[in-house]
């Protein structure tokens, strides 16, 4: 109830404040410095960069705000009528502040107490606002802002037409999500441009300005809809609209096309790599040219080398893949003999950490699962447990004639697991061995070399031996056999026969960042690297010999089009391997994915096109790979838990043909639907000369002859894993066979 002494407080309050108001207005002092009409004109939406696939398509955005800006034509004539109708029914009536809105807020609001009856901030002051945020905080802040936003509306409409300043509006406003603009907010929500917006969905967005949050139409869409009828109530109110069409209107459903590439994750990983690219081509441009861009706030845009096809088709073979093998993993850590191994790495890695006095403080944390990702207040312990057997992995393309990165899928989920799988460094496993394989054949072996398949136990190492996959033993393997079929012991042999220097040396020419170990179990694949290292280093064996540099950004350009940097061609001048060993690995390689290791390429996944590969497992299956090139692409994919204590205790779970083949297969067989893809990545391996076809012509096994059974009767059980000593060992050997021979 209000009675006479309430109203008389109220207006004396009232007045004090208009009072206080009023002094402020008469200048700038009490405010803050305020901008004039040259800073105005001067005004610049800080501008979301856009990042380009090479096809076109838009691959994410970097900003400081989510903003794409829009000119007025491109705004249909009932977005900025329901704009009007709800936020400023008189808006063109009045010079920036308007009067009797004022009055309204007066009575009803700060005397009546009727909070329903709205602000009385015009559009153009709510546009100060959004230009220059609120700066006052404490004693009398609400009216030393809104005295701020009074002035600046006022110089706003000294200096913008009604066009300019609800274009500036649109351009500027938050919808929340941290969108900004209505170009953005009508992507995010219905995935299409402004000037495409129907009348619903122009309500939509515009009831979203109330409050971004309560009405957000994919978190809330019973407000967003009732948001959305008030609106087009509001707009058949002032004519905008007549009855017949509010109501039809009013009864249709909520229909969003709801898109926000950060959460769907098709290139976050790639994105924080072309972060750190772009940085170092801005840096190089502003010494060069003496200008400095952000792409944060400068609208750039940027074309780069990403496939999108490829990069969607390789997200979804994630997708489609990796949730059934984390079933079987995570079923195999549910039994109690898992159980009590998962609990026991657990404790161990608390110890290790020094976390036993905080392992049960709980945190609200996001966990990650292919379900779809969960907030919980979880206690270090369990979280620990919980991301122990996650399945990760990494998959990245490279065009081997240019280096362009056609796609990269650092992980299972950027926002829950933002280490990038690409630049992780695993045990290689059998993937290691065409570096060994091409070294041989740089220092003189040939393909139809036969290596012995014999068993052999090394000294000092414990009495180890190698062994093949399969188990068998005897006869002798060609040097392409043995490496289509990945066969460790004759691989093993290969290695002593080459020498470790051979293969020390390319494998450094190469690239990779590790320092290779002279140890028995370096030809089995004990070297470490990382997926874009392997990647890099396949390059040489798909393009002739030569090692390519990685990159993604093609073009930079400003907003207006102008370029502002280009990247030259790519120019190879060094060659690491001769042509002749490239076209024998192509060729060898091509019968693993045709008759080897990778060979459910074909037979279960149906890739066509041509393919030469290698698949790779770890020690106790703890990593799988898969590395697969032509001409036109390479593509390697790694999967594993992120500790190698971690693995599938079965061998049809955990090698490189079931858990990282896949990825490869699937990604591949969707994009090369995709013709224009196709046309790139269908390309056939050079035909080889007439003598390179000879050396391949020879049966792939070749059983014990008398002479080498001979020569086992006197071999030793053992041999002590000295380099000079066994290649002298293998040069009496040969000796004694050619002695028989004749």
């Amino acid at each position: 109830m209000i009675n006479n002494q309430n109203i008389s407080c109220i207006i004396s309050r009232t007045m004090a404040a208009l009072c206080v108001l009023a002094l402020m207005s008469s200048c700038d002092g009490g405010l803050g410095s305020l901008p004039g009409e040259k800073e105005l004109l001067g005004y610049k939406n800080a501008t979301a960069s856009k990042v380009l696939s090479s096809d076109g398509q838009l691959v994410g955005k970097i900003y400081h705000q989510n903003r794409t800006n829009v000119i007025y034509n491109q705004v249909p004539e009932h977005l900025v009528n329901a704009l009007i109708a709800t936020e400023d029914v008189r808006f063109y009536q009045h010079r920036g502040v308007d009067s009797r809105s004022l009055l309204r807020v007066l009575i009803k609001t700060v005397i009546a107490g009727n909070r329903s009856s709205g602000g009385g901030s015009t559009i153009t002051q709510q546009l100060a606002k959004n230009m220059y945020g609120r700066q006052h905080r404490g004693l009398f802040s609400v009216a030393r802002n809104k005295s701020r936003e009074m002035i600046l509306a006022r110089r706003i409409e000294n200096t913008y037409s009604k066009e300019e300043i609800l274009t500036l509006y649109l351009n500027t406003v938050p919808f929340g999500e941290d969108v900004f603009g209505i170009e953005t907010a009508a992507l995010r929500y219905f995935n299409k441009k402004v000037e495409d917006l129907y009348i619903e969905e122009s309500a939509v967005l515009t009831g979203l300005l109330k409050a971004p949050s309560f009405y957000n139409p994919a978190r809330n869409p019973d407000n967003a809809k009732r948001r959305r009828n008030i609106v087009l109530s509001q707009m058949e109110k002032y004519n905008f609209i007549d009855s017949a069409e509010a109501d039809s209107l009013r009864n249709l459903p909520l229909t969003l096309d709801y898109r926000n590439p950060a959460s769907e994750g098709i290139a976050g990983y790639f994105m924080v790599r072309l972060g750190n690219e772009l940085d170092k081509i801005l840096e190089k441009v502003e010494v060069e040219t003496g200008k400095l861009w952000n792409p944060e706030t400068d609208g750039l845009i940027i074309e780069t080398s990403l496939n999108m096809s490829l990069q969607t088709s390789s997200v979804e073979a994630f997708r489609k893949h990796l949730p059934q093998m984390q079933s079987r993993l995570t079923g195999q850590y549910l039994t109690p003999s898992g159980k009590s191994r998962l609990e026991d790495i657990t404790e161990q890695i608390i110890r290790d950490r020094r976390m036993s006095s905080r392992a049960n403080d709980l945190h609200v944390q996001t966990l990650f699962r292919w379900e779809g990702s969960y907030s919980d207040s979880i206690s270090v312990r369990d979280s620990i447990r919980h991301a122990l057997p996650l399945l990760h992995a990494g998959m990245l393309a490279i065009d081997p004639r240019t280096g362009g990165i056609m796609a990269w899928v650092g992980g299972i989920d950027h926002a829950t697991q933002p280490y990038d799988q690409i630049l992780a460094r695993r045990q290689m496993g059998s993937v290691f061995k065409p570096v060994l394989y091409a070294a041989a054949l740089e220092n003189g072996s040939e393909p139809c070399d036969y290596l012995d398949n014999d068993s052999v136990m090394v000294s000092g190492y414990d009495e180890w031996s190698p062994d093949n996959f399969d188990g068998t033993l005897g006869g002798s393997w060609s040097l392409t056999a043995s490496l289509a079929k990945s066969m460790n012991v004759p691989s093993f042999n290969l290695f002593i026969k080459t020498g470790f220097g051979p293969v020390d040396s390319l494998w450094k020419a190469l690239g990779f960042s590790f320092s290779l170990r002279n140890t028995p179990s370096l030809p089995l694949g004990t070297a470490e690297a990382s997926i874009l290292e392997t990647a890099v280093a396949y390059s040489v064996f798909a393009n002739g010999g030569y090692k390519i540099d990685p990159w993604s950004v093609s073009t930079v350009k400003s907003p207006s089009g102008e370029l502002i940097y280009t990247r030259q061609g790519t120019i190879f001048d060094e060659r690491i391997i001769s042509e002749r060993t490239g076209f024998l690995l192509g060729a060898i390689l091509q019968k693993a994915v045709n008759e080897g290791t990778g060979a459910a390429v074909r037979s279960r996944f149906g890739v066509d096109i041509p393919l030469a590969g290698k698949t790779g497992t770890t020690q106790n299956y703890a990593d799988a790979w898969f590395a697969a090139f032509n001409p036109g692409i390479i593509i390697v994919a790694r999967a594993g838990a992120s500790l190698p204590a971690i693995h599938f205790d079965e061998g049809s779970y955990g090698t490189g043909s079931s858990l990282a083949l896949p990825l490869v297969a699937l990604a591949l067989k969707k994009a090369t639907s995709v013709p224009e893809l196709r046309q790139q990545v269908d390309n056939p391996f050079p035909e080889l000369p007439p003598d390179l076809s000879v050396a391949l012509e020879c049966p792939d096994f070749r059983e014990d002859t008398f002479v080498d059974k001979f020569i086992d009767i006197f071999r030793k059980p053992g041999i002590v894993f000295d380099t000079t000593g066994t290649k002298s060992d293998r040069r009496i050997r040969s000796v004694i066979r050619r002695i028989f021979r004749r």
